[in-house]
């Protein structure tokens, strides 16, 4: 290497790191040494002049995100959209988790300095949102709630056994099949009536001394109509009471899946927490990111020694959820309205005119466009069949390609891309407005 070989004008290693000594909070020595290196290696190929250095390693390092998970626009019209995370937080939850990614009282009691019962605040509040609930119970997703209530109240207690409508043994996602899930556990299922009608004799002839549960799953994802017939659970608490009263106390656990705690009246068909507990189940399991809008968790409402049983199983402590969980979900129940909310209750009228107006400036932007009727959907495995009136932009179809690459999900169909703001915040907006800009740029490029 020469006196005057440019090389030698390379910053060394160790000034570098001095100079960039800020980016290490966000990024941790390791990757930010990375970037120097990466960058000093660009200065020696001639690729980047020697002086650079510094500024190219901040470049890289601005673009570094700190999770692989990106961040993407819904704007599919389907409020719930499983494959992209389902339920988006409120601002409160939002808020709370920042709160709580430090130390917090998750399980400390700062008067007395001792433990304190876990989660005590967010269980307070799940209590006060359904009354009809003696007590709460949170895990980490609603199969896992499922998982506990079989193992803590049938397997473990010697009554393995968990009576079910056949028409009721259903598939969930990724293909996950619910009978296999709870045999995965030890119990047996006791399957009654037929794949379209089941009657409480049906119940009545299959429960015995081995009976830990009589479950009573809600069909979230799927309608069955015609020549039917099902015990509802007014019924089947009835035909339960009578055998408690005569010693056999078999519990009645209804999962309402979709997560409605109190009646919706959009959504008629939707059984809600505080409903299914008053006409008399013992236990209600339910998720925590569908219609209640918050963070992914199993919800176990219900009866008061039940939940303590469940909650003193040794399996509890290997489902239970995070003080990041806790606190999402306390704020999404003590918070005003949270996205999944106001988009399913999205008047017609304002969505149309949102809309109207977004895509005169895709016009004025030389963005031929045409505004058109779309079904929309809840979605998450809730309110199947429901649909929710709603309009959309249409765009060629290659856009949904082009626009996923942008971060943001469309419904293609038909021949055409549709853009629903339903579930897109009005914050949004000018975010997706400048994605189809590009991508209307990419698309007129030779």
């Amino acid at each position: 290497m020469t006196q005057d070989d440019p090389r030698r004008r390379i910053p060394r290693t160790d000034a570098l790191m001095a100079a960039l000594a800020d980016l290490v909070p966000r990024h941790g020595v390791e990757a930010v040494k990375a970037a120097v290196t990466n960058a000093q290696a660009r200065a020696r190929t001639a690729e980047i002049a020697p002086e650079d250095v510094e500024t190219a390693t901040r470049t890289t390092l601005a673009g570094r995100r700190p999770t692989s998970l990106r961040p993407l626009l819904n704007a599919t019209g389907v409020v719930l959209h499983t494959n992209i995370g389902r339920a988006a937080l409120s601002s409160a939850a939002r808020e709370a988790l920042i709160t709580a990614s430090g130390h917090v009282d998750v399980e400390f009691d700062l008067e007395s300095g001792a433990r304190a019962r876990r989660g005590r605040g967010t269980l307070s509040a799940l209590r006060e949102a359904v009354p009809s609930a003696e007590d709460a119970l949170a895990v980490n997703n609603g199969a896992a709630a499922l998982v506990l209530a079989t193992t803590a109240l049938g397997v473990a207690r010697g009554r393995p056994e968990v009576v079910m409508s056949r028409g009721e043994i259903v598939e969930i996602g990724d293909n996950f099949r619910l009978h296999e899930l709870l045999e995965s556990t030890g119990v047996t299922i006791v399957e009654v009536g037929t794949t379209n009608r089941t009657w409480a004799r049906d119940y009545s002839s299959a429960i015995t001394t081995r009976t830990g549960l009589v479950l009573k799953v809600h069909p979230s994802n799927f309608v069955v109509r015609g020549f039917t017939h099902g015990v509802d659970v007014g019924e089947l608490a009835s035909l339960l009471g009578g055998l408690r009263e005569r010693g056999l106390d078999v519990p009645l656990l209804a999962d309402i899946g979709s997560g409605l705690l109190r009646h919706e009246p959009l959504l008629p068909d939707e059984p809600d927490a505080t409903s299914v507990l008053a006409a008399g189940a013992d236990l209600v399991t339910a998720s925590g990111d569908k219609l209640l809008g918050g963070p992914q968790a199993g919800l176990v409402l219900g009866r008061t020694d039940l939940v303590e049983t469940m909650r003193r199983s040794p399996l509890a402590r290997a489902l239970r959820v995070d003080k990041l969980t806790f606190a999402a979900l306390e704020a999404t129940l003590r918070g005003g309205p949270t996205p999944t909310a106001r988009a399913l209750r999205a008047d017609l009228a304002e969505l149309r005119h949102r809309t109207e107006t977004f895509a005169e400036a895709l016009r004025d932007d030389g963005i031929e466009t045409a505004v058109v009727p779309h079904d929309a959907a809840v979605g998450g495995g809730g309110a199947p069949g429901v649909v929710l009136p709603s309009v959309a932009i249409a765009l060629p179809d290659h856009w949904g390609a082009a626009l996923r690459a942008h971060g943001v999900v469309t419904h293609v169909t038909g021949g055409a891309c549709l853009v629903d703001l339903r579930a897109v915040d009005p914050g949004d907006e000018q975010r997706l407005l400048d994605a189809l800009r590009r991508v209307a740029h990419d698309d007129v490029l030779p």
